[in-house]
């Protein structure tokens, strides 16, 4: 298999009916949303809810789209999604070594890499719906 000339991703920003934000742990980045891949001949939303689905258990409603990540040098697309659970049981998987809904204020000092806070700071500003930061 060839290696993809560009890379797009999907991935959710979830809240729950407490406000609490879901975030996954993943083997190499540590505490993040989940998120992933779009697969040939799938749609970003889609993408984004089968992800959420593989890496957390939980089903989720797309709510709104929020906007794109692009890392221009490296051909690197990422949309990210607003959305509700609507089903499933936290569970992990090869992708998340745990799983939770936390506040967003603790989740915002749990997430691993800053850059994906800034992401979920965008998503939850809905003003700025829907934006395109290319870096």
């Amino acid at each position: 298999m060839s290696v993809p000339k560009h890379i797009v991703s999907a991935a959710t920003i979830v809240i729950n009916e407490e406000g609490k934000l879901l975030l996954i742990k993943g083997p190499r980045r540590g505490w993040e949303m989940p998120g992933g891949q779009v697969e040939e001949g799938e749609s970003l939303s889609d993408a984004a809810i089968r992800e959420t689905k593989e890496e957390s258990g939980i089903d989720v409603e797309i709510v709104k789209y929020c906007g794109i990540y692009q890392n221009v040098s490296k051909s690197i697309c990422n949309t990210l999604f607003l959305a509700k659970p609507i089903g499933g049981q936290l569970t992990t998987s090869s992708e998340s070594l745990e799983v939770g809904y936390f506040s967003v204020e603790d989740a915002m000092e749990m997430v691993t890499w800053k850059n994906f806070g800034e992401r979920i700071k965008d998503c939850l500003n809905e003003a700025k719906h829907p934006f395109i930061v290319e870096f």
